[in-house]
């Protein structure tokens, strides 16, 4: 409970967190902004790790001349390029092992499930729309892996899709996060960019228990 609690204080005050962790380790921020940003895309165990957020905060951050643009674009590109590369073989190498097994402690099968009905609906394209969706970013690439997509076609949307999502939140903080507006309510920007971002997975969710509704009438119908 504590660890929720200490995560969603660190989610809506990110400006002031990573204030602090230029403050006391400089240029090792690119190191550890690097981390956060491979672990969320390239773990299946840490999907809650705040993206979106993270990115927009540092650009905002930039504007301010705290940590340089260009540095901070290739830091979170190559993060994401390689963080979801990575999910993308353990996939290969240990995903249907990982999906045959009954308990899964650190492991959310439902959100494998639901990624894999993602990828399913939009094929290679769901690499680059997965970027935009927390939790489902995090296990489109394991879903890919396991259903042995060429590596070729996947890094190529893998690219695409970390240019796009680094670009628009980077570019997003680095010339709105010093707006006077934005300053002053940073916290609940963060909120509507959590919201936002979370808007495409509801959608789905919705209409993925439309359908399940539609074929239990129909069967319930046909008895």
């Amino acid at each position: 409970m504590n660890f929720m609690v200490n995560l969603i204080d660190i989610m809506l005050h990110l400006d002031k967190y990573l204030n602090i962790i230029i403050q006391n380790y400089g240029m090792l921020t690119y190191g550890i902004i690097f981390a956060v940003i491979f672990c969320e895309t390239g773990l299946v165990v840490t999907p809650f790790l705040p993206g979106d957020s993270i990115i927009f905060a540092a650009g905002a951050l930039a504007s301010e001349n705290m940590l340089e643009i260009f540095t901070l674009f290739i830091v979170f590109f190559l993060a994401a390029v390689i963080g979801d590369t990575a999910n993308y073989y353990i996939g290969k190498k240990i995903g249907s092992g990982i999906l045959r097994r009954e308990n899964m402690k650190f492991i959310n099968k439902e959100h494998i499930h639901k990624a894999h009905r993602f990828y399913e609906k939009y094929g290679p394209m769901a690499i680059v729309l997965g970027r935009f969706i927390p939790i489902i970013r995090t296990f489109v690439p394991f879903v890919a892996g396991i259903g042995e997509m060429g590596y070729l076609k996947f890094i190529t949307y893998n690219m695409l899709g970390g240019f796009l999502w680094v670009s628009l939140f980077l570019g997003g903080g680095y010339f709105f996060g010093s707006l006077p507006f934005i300053k002053h309510n940073f916290s609940y920007v963060i909120i509507a960019i959590i919201i936002i971002s979370l808007i495409p997975a509801v959608t789905v969710f919705l209409k993925e228990r439309k359908k399940d509704q539609n074929r239990n009438n129909a069967a319930s119908t046909e008895v």
